[in-house]
């Protein structure tokens, strides 16, 4: 019998290192203790190798500017290294080691470029030395520890690679191997973004390492076939789209530099059948999230809360650059004339472009070409498919409504004076693309929701708007089609008086307050003038303004109350030259001239009704 020729038992004792650096001799002991207990079957000593591991890791970081500290934090990821790559260490002990060691050493990834190149060949060294179906899930729980770590988004970058690769060297039962790792991977780049400015560096190379595991998916996606390739492509879209919103999130307001990122994510679109318009209108995620509510993926489910924003967002990309929509296989401009052609493509839009107005950490910019994308679709001579009459517009009313607040908000907050005006003309176009019959109700919901006086002044001063182009349209009608116009005013105009009352008297109880109400009471006190004197000129009385009750209620519940309410503050603050008391009395005035106005019209309508 041939006799074998016997190799060191321990790794370490054939190495030519001659280090005086005693931490480097101390983890050779370590390491050679680790190697000796496990082979009699004590696995403790990983324990207390990661422990020491750690110490360094944990010094170096506290101590970023202390250049021992960085070259004891190489010099011990490369021992541990040179250990892992010796040819007499057994199975066993990878394998022991391979539980904590990822974690450990991802841990000195935001050090220093050295240290993340390392951190990545330990990685790499388990997932070619490991069984792939044992390593994804501790890659994955070493990725869910996140929580804690200084800079976190430097200790996930080499797990993320990590987990690039093990998916791909996995044989078996690939859907769901993937369906297990991503919500983690999602979940955890939700959480680390929080950390980010834009202007890290470590920002734009973990979306890059993210892509990465995007491109392990759509290769593995080439092994499969059938229904398992389809929920396959479903998982890689949804993946896809909430990465766009993050990278849109954290990036957004440096376009030029997130370019490059976006484009690549887009080319992700013709492999997984995802279009422009079905992004846009949200059809596509719709049926996407209906396949994994059905297959009572609620779990997964959680993970993508940011995939419809994505969907809308990857459109406005690629109405912002055209070297995006060329990336998706899209065409923003065939899109536009789509929905321009189809309101209710057009009101589906809408309803997804809400995700980029109300999500407050949208950069600004990125809301400003959103805003440019929904009046282009709302420019010109549109299509309404709809009318007053169509009960199937009223599903559409919840989403619309949602969307108009959204637009208020970006009114509100903007500091940009261009997207102000341009989002309040986005306003207006929405609102008149809503059938009349339904449009009461929404603005009924704006006024009553609404938490600022002067977007209730806006609101009103829409109504009043609204309500001269319904006179006008009744004028100019004629007198042979006066029975027509007399039956189409009611539809919403005769409640107009109830948006007044909003107002004068809220529906939490109480008069308004001053003044911080002040500009809403203005607007309400001209809508009432307004509706009064239109009424009595055209000898009307569409919105019942003119009847008895109606003008003693208006008298007796709305002017006297407000009338004690102004006169008692400023006859309170007439001698108090406190600058903000004047500034409050002084926004009075045109608030006083109004309602003695209305009061003197109501009086001459009461003694002298027609």
């Amino acid at each position: 019998m041939a006799t074998e020729t016997s190799k060191p038992r321990d790794p370490l004792s054939s190495s030519s290192t001659t280090t005086k650096n005693p931490l480097v001799l101390h983890l050779h002991e370590k390491l050679s203790s680790c190697y000796t207990l496990i082979e009699c079957g004590d696995e403790k000593s990983v324990a207390e190798l990661v422990d020491f591991i750690d110490s360094v890791s944990d010094s170096a970081v506290s101590n970023h500017e202390d250049s021992d500290e960085q070259g004891n934090a190489v010099e011990v990821l490369s021992e541990t290294h040179k250990f892992l790559l010796s040819p007499s260490l057994n199975q066993a002990v990878i394998d022991a080691l391979s539980f904590e060691l990822p974690k450990a050493v991802s841990k000195f990834a935001g050090l220093s470029n050295e240290c993340l190149r390392i951190a990545d060949s330990i990685i790499d060294f388990f997932i070619e030395n490991c069984s792939p179906r044992d390593m994804l899930p501790i890659l994955c729980e070493a990725l869910d520890s996140w929580n804690g770590m200084v800079h976190a988004y430097d200790y996930v970058a080499p797990l993320l690679s990590g987990i690039s690769k093990v998916l791909l060297a996995i044989q078996r039962r690939h859907f769901e191997q993937v369906k297990v790792a991503v919500p983690v991977i999602l979940n955890v780049l939700k959480a680390v973004c929080s950390e980010f400015s834009a202007r890290d560096t470590e920002c734009m190379n973990l979306f890059i390492r993210a892509l990465g595991i995007a491109d392990s998916i759509r290769a593995i996606c080439a092994k499969l076939e059938g229904r398992v390739l389809e929920k396959l492509r479903d998982v890689l879209s949804s993946y896809i789209l909430q990465i766009m919103a993050l990278l849109s999130l954290v990036l957004g307001c440096e376009i030029p530099r997130c370019l490059p990122l976006v484009s690549r994510l887009s080319e992700f679109f013709p492999f997984c059948g995802l279009s422009y318009l079905g992004l846009i209108t949200g059809s596509e995620v719709d049926e996407m999230t209906r396949t994994f509510v059905a297959e009572e993926e609620d779990d997964y489910m959680r993970c993508l809360s940011y995939i419809k924003h994505g969907a809308a967002i990857s459109v406005i990309w690629g109405h912002i650059s055209v070297n995006v929509a060329r990336a998706a296989g899209g065409d923003v401009s065939t899109v536009k004339d789509e929905i321009l052609s189809n309101q209710t493509e057009r009101w589906q839009a809408i309803g997804m472009l809400k995700h980029i107005f109300s999500f407050v950490d949208f950069p600004w910019e990125l809301k400003k070409h959103a805003i440019d994308f929904l009046l282009c679709i709302t420019d010109g001579n549109i299509a309404r498919n709809c009318n007053d009459k169509d009960t199937e517009c009223s599903i559409y009313m919840p989403n619309l409504y949602a969307a108009l607040q959204a637009i208020t908000m970006v009114i509100m907050y903007t500091p940009d004076a261009v997207l102000r005006k341009n989002a309040f003309e986005a306003l207006k176009r929405v609102l008149a693309d809503i059938p009349t019959s339904q449009r009461f109700e929404i603005f009924q919901a704006l006024i009553t929701n609404s938490m600022s006086s002067p977007m209730t002044a806006l609101l009103l001063d829409l109504v009043r708007s609204d309500l001269y182009k319904e006179g006008f349209q009744r004028t100019a009608t004629g007198k042979d089609e006066e029975k027509q116009a007399n039956k189409a005013a009611p539809l919403w105009v005769a409640r107009a008086l109830e948006l007044v009352e909003l107002v004068f008297r809220p529906p939490k109880g109480g008069p308004p307050s001053f003044p911080e109400h002040g500009d809403a009471v203005l607007a309400a006190l001209n809508l009432y003038r307004f509706i009064l004197m239109t009424e009595s000129a055209g000898k009307t009385n569409y919105t019942g303004v003119l009847s008895k009750k109606n003008l003693e209620k208006a008298f007796n519940e709305w002017l006297l109350p407000l009338r004690a309410l102004v006169t008692g503050i400023m006859a309170e603050n007439k001698d108090d030259h406190d600058p903000l008391v004047m500034d409050t009395v002084c926004s009075l005035n045109p608030i006083e001239l109004v309602l003695y106005r209305c009061i003197e019209l109501v009086e001459d309508k009461l003694k002298h009704p027609a």
